[in-house]
């Protein structure tokens, strides 16, 4: 029966252990809803090693056989500070810049840093804590950027789009423009290239971001840019 006490003694470290991964399953669950590259897998394993790299550390600095000849210093949390280094290079893997210039996956950077920020919490014994900022962060997440794009700023109910279009002259770049602005888009940056076509024809392409308030969802902004006589090709990415 000595195998069952020795069982015992790790009681805590195997409750540490499912507490860290269970709190990551809602971090992890929340990016595999919305299909971001660090999802459900990613997470658990985040949280629950580090979680038992923060209490290997603890452990191993108050286990530590003092000598009377060698004066040993040793910090029980120097471990889990490498752990929050080690987790900056995954965040930086899944942040990309698209070609229209907008960058994405920061959030998800930095919920796979707060999935290691979990796991050490939870190592280090601060179970309610970490409970807390779980629900604080999904919370700010899921709940208030919804709320802010109905009764917030004007600046922050607005979306943004990337729109591409093709016209046939220098006249109809004035019309888009117009158009655009008529419509209440604002337009934040703007690009005009000339194309020449197989034919040798010389064609206009302006790449814009906008930043537009409506109800209309991203194909039926298309329709109506498309219905513009001035305009010939549509090429609309929401951002």
């Amino acid at each position: 029966m000595e195998w069952l006490n020795h069982l015992s003694n790790y009681n805590e470290i195997i409750f540490k252990l499912i507490f860290a991964a269970l709190l990551s399953l809602i971090i992890g669950i929340e990016r595999e809803l919305k299909k971001k590259p660090i999802g459900l897998k990613t997470s658990i394993v985040i949280a629950t090693f580090s979680c038992l790299l923060t209490y290997i550390s603890i452990e191993a600095a108050y286990k530590a056989i003092p000598n009377d000849t060698i004066n040993i210093t040793m910090d029980p949390l120097r471990l889990a500070a490498q752990i929050v280094s080690g987790i900056g290079f995954l965040g930086a893997g899944v942040i990309l810049r698209k070609g229209n210039d907008s960058i994405t996956g920061l959030t998800t950077a930095a919920m796979i840093w707060g999935a290691g920020g979990i796991g050490i919490a939870v190592g280090a014994g601060f179970y309610v804590e970490s409970a807390i900022s779980v629900i604080i962060v999904i919370v700010g997440i899921e709940l208030i950027p919804p709320l802010l794009t109905k009764i917030g700023p004007k600046r922050l109910r607005s979306k943004e789009l990337s729109l591409t279009v093709l016209v046939g002259n220098p006249e109809s770049i004035t019309k888009v423009y117009d158009f655009l602005q008529g419509s209440g888009v604002y337009i934040e940056s703007i690009r005009i290239k000339d194309v020449t076509l197989d034919n040798n024809t010389v064609k206009h392409e302006m790449d814009m971001r906008l930043s537009i308030i409506t109800n209309k969802n991203t194909a039926e902004f298309y329709a109506t840019i498309k219905k513009q006589k001035f305009i010939e090709t549509v090429d609309v990415e929401s951002i």
